[in-house]
């Protein structure tokens, strides 16, 4: 029985090439990016998993409120660490990290920079069970200048032999002994570290404070524990160990609840290890994340091209049905029930699908190396699991019986006394189901192109917008911090060109990435024991140069100048510091007090005080979904890690050559890297630039099917109304007027499919452009540029059939009648 009905179906595919050729290409190429996706979404269901023991593995996050600023972020204090498996028995270890940036490596005389360099506690291994492949678990990170490193840098700079026991030179000065070799850390990780230096080794890391928030924790609990009640015991901890050193600091009486009190909040808790990926974006996170939202959103994506494929199937087999009904009649005559019949048709659904299914892979194998371009990853065909076949197979008979259910139920369920009659019913209530169908294909299209203009929209809004400093056109250069005292003359050697506008030294620049270090301050006369009085400021250090290299607006008072020797304690606030401080009259000459010292020692018989002399204009240093914090420029006293020198050449590459050599005759040997300071702004949106183009390709995808579909029925109806057309020519009718019948009837379903998605689209949109302060609303013109683009695509597709069938002969159309 199933092998006539596979005779049947192979027979009726050939039958009707180009229908079969349109089914089959469409459902193939949703198909492949359904694929695409799924591939994709898996991948990011899978980070961190991969850690053995993952779902008992916590970090620790702080949402703290004060001095006026706001930090939801990942580091908490120092002895976090120890003090959670001391106080709370389900905890079994922790680990602290502390980065501080990159590395200069070495082993002998040419250094290397490394990026992936981490500061880690001696239970790194406990807490994520990372194979170690050299070296004790106990042995590792126990003892000062000791590191461990991945297998993949042990061959970089020790090929063909152990590493184990050997030493790198960090930063020309440091000497750390490799104490354990590891497997690389996987792709799909939220950290990928190379080098694990031992903690015990970092000064800092021995402070006792709980006031100050530099370390990220992590923590593994017992088997059989749970941690639903960790975050309330987490307040019980920092109640305990900060309240001492409030009192210490402020005097007796300031107290977690005074500050509370006062708008304050410090509140730290725990978040699962898989949940960092997809549902985690604080302040000092290791890499960037990715969006859970997203993740539905390219599901919901996939399942609307697929459905869009499936409609088209669903659409011409039940246009076609005129073309199938004698044959269900005579079957149904001769002894066929509706059963085998709905068999029959599922079969050829099946088998399109399963057609399908196999050239799709070939479009993956094609598609999936421009997708991780663009994504940022690094997807393959999972080809050596026997599961993918399995999953591949049950696909294809899902997609099968979803494209094809429908239609053979609608076309077994004809009356063979009515078609042999020849009264054939076209059925779906003179094509309403069909024509909801192409509504339904081009509304999902028109959302998804609406989506990618407002996703680009807003990216150019970032790009254009004033932001406070001039980004174009300024060479950075890292690592500067390795000249020592030659980094002033590497700086004067640059500028001795004219090609050179200025230059300058300094870690801290207005884009993410860089460094970063704030403190609280307080305006002269005012009682710092009031936390309302309290100013948390970013404390940059810059050198003379840096507000008019980086083309910052002095808006009162001036710059900092050579000829003042008293500007070494003197500062510059930007506009919002200025409004949290509150001055009372001229803020220039006023004073702002901090207390000196470290965390350990300071209090507030020990201060230290900055004069302002100037206010700059505000200007963005982090992503536009932030407000602009408050920030207090002043001169440092060493040399910072990068040098930046605004240019005035179009020949990049001259500039780039340029600064190159000077920096390799002053400092010979040493790793020079670069980047250009627009390109680093650039980079902090590099996640809605990937949205913004996969985006678009998906939309084309959706619109291309669509119209595949479209086409086929235009091509279809024009068949069928090939009598019709002959008659209107012979009549007088103008071929003007025969494509215009012939498309005004698709055309107003992409209207109506129009009006339909716009409202959903800009609700969505809406949602999303939430997370910006900073934004670009919709305007009419994207939603009236997005109809008018699909209903051109949609009048241009049905267009060559609708002039071929009005510049048909007619003589040849009524040669019969």
């Amino acid at each position: 029985m199933f092998e006539n009905y596979f005779k049947i179906a192979i027979r009726n595919l050939k039958k009707h090439k180009f229908y079969t050729f349109i089914n089959i290409f469409g459902l193939s190429v949703g198909v492949a990016v359904c694929m695409i996706i799924t591939l994709f979404v898996v991948n990011e269901l899978s980070y961190d998993k991969h850690f053995k023991d993952s779902d008992k593995i916590y970090r620790i996050h702080a949402d703290i409120i004060f001095g006026g600023n706001h930090w939801n972020m990942v580091q908490s204090p120092a002895p976090m660490a120890e003090a959670l498996p001391e106080e709370f028995p389900e905890v079994e270890y922790a680990v602290n990290f502390r980065q501080r940036g990159s590395y200069l490596v070495k082993e002998i005389d040419q250094n290397i920079k490394e990026d992936n360099v981490i500061w880690a506690s001696k239970d790194f291994f406990n807490v994520f069970g990372i194979p170690l492949l050299e070296g004790s678990p106990d042995g590792v990170l126990a003892e000062p200048n000791t590191m461990a490193i991945s297998k993949s840098t042990a061959e970089k700079y020790f090929p063909g032999e152990s590493a184990l026991g050997k030493s790198l030179i960090l930063d020309n000065d440091l000497d750390f002994r490799i104490t354990g070799i590891y497997e690389d850390i996987p792709q799909n990780s939220h950290f990928h570290f190379d080098f694990l230096l031992a903690m015990e080794g970092l000064e800092e890391s021995k402070t006792t404070s709980w006031l100050s928030n530099n370390f990220q924790t992590y923590l593994k609990i017992r088997e059989g524990s749970d941690a639903d009640n960790l975050d309330e015991k987490l307040k019980s901890l920092v109640k305990k160990n900060v309240e001492p050193e409030l009192a210490k600091v402020f005097g007796e009486g300031a107290t977690l609840d005074a500050m509370l009190a006062d708008g304050g909040k410090m509140e730290y808790m725990v978040q699962p290890l898989a949940d960092i990926h997809l549902k985690s974006d604080l302040m000092g996170e290791f890499e960037p994340n990715f969006n859970i939202t997203y993740v539905y959103l390219f599901v919901a994506i996939a399942l609307f091209i697929l459905v869009i494929a499936c409609i088209n199937f669903m659409n011409l087999s039940t246009a076609r049905s005129s073309n199938r009904a004698k044959e269900v009649g005579i079957r149904k005559v001769m002894g066929s029930v509706r059963s085998h019949l709905i068999r029959q048709f599922l079969m050829e659904s099946i088998l399109l699908s399963f057609i399908s299914f196999m050239i799709a892979i070939p479009i993956v194998a094609l598609l999936l190396p421009i997708f991780n371009d663009l994504a940022g990853r690094a997807l393959v065909m999972p080809f050596s699991q026997w599961t993918f076949y399995g999953i591949l197979m049950i696909g294809a008979i899902v997609t099968g019986i979803m494209a094809g259910i429908y239609p053979s139920f609608f076309l077994s369920g004809f009356k063979p006394v009515s078609i042999l009659k020849g009264k054939v019913a076209m059925g779906m209530k003179s094509g309403m189901i069909r024509s909801s169908l192409v509504v339904f294909q081009f509304a999902i299209s028109i959302i998804l192109i609406i989506a990618t203009v407002a996703v680009f929209n807003q990216l150019n809004y970032i790009q254009n917008k004033k932001i406070g400093f001039n980004k174009d056109q300024v060479i950075t250069v890292n690592d500067v911090y390795a000249l020592g005292d030659q980094a002033e003359s590497f700086k004067s050697a640059v500028l001795s060109n004219s090609m050179m506008e200025g230059g300058t030294i300094s870690g801290y620049l207005p884009v993410s990435g860089t460094y970063r270090s704030d403190t609280p301050w307080w305006a002269q006369g005012k009682d710092p024991k009031q936390t309302e009085n309290m100013v948390s400021l970013q404390n940059w250090r810059v050198d003379f140069d840096y507000v008019k290299t980086l083309g910052m607006e002095i808006v009162a008072g001036r710059d900092f100048s050579m000829d003042f020797p008293s500007d070494s304690s003197a500062v510059i606030l930007n506009e919002t510091a200025l409004a949290n401080f509150n001055f009372e009259g001229d803020p220039i000459g006023q004073k702002i007090y901090t207390m000196a010292g470290n965390n350990e020692t300071m209090n507030l018989n020990d201060l230290e005080s900055k004069t302002v002399i100037g206010v700059v204009k505000n200007f963005h240093f982090e992503s536009l979904k932030e407000n602009i914090g408050a920030v207090m420029i002043f001169l440092n006293d060493g040399p910072e890690g990068i040098a930046s020198f605004r240019f005035n050449s179009a020949n990049t590459d001259e500039v780039i050559n340029f600064v190159e050599a000077k920096w390799n005759e002053i400092a010979p040997g040493q790793p020079f890297t670069y980047s250009f300071l627009d390109d680093r702004f650039g980079n902090m949106y590099a996640a809605e630039t990937r949205l913004g183009k996969v985006f678009g390709i998906f939309a084309g995808f959706a619109i291309l099917i669509a119209c595949l579909g479209l086409f086929a029925l235009t091509a279809f109806t024009a068949e069928q109304r090939t009598k019709e057309i002959g008659i209107r020519k012979v009549l007088g009718s103008s071929i003007g007027s025969i494509i215009v019948l012939l498309s005004k009837e698709f055309a107003k379903l992409v209207v109506i499919a129009f009006l339909i998605a716009s409202p959903i689209a800009w609700w969505a949109m809406k949602k999303w452009l939430e997370d910006y302060q900073f934004k670009q609303d919709l305007g009419w013109e994207v939603f009236i540029g997005a109809g008018v683009f699909a209903i051109l695509i949609a009048l241009l597709t049905t267009s060559y059939q609708s002039i071929r069938a009005a510049t048909t002969n007619p003589v040849k159309s009524l040669r019969s009648e």
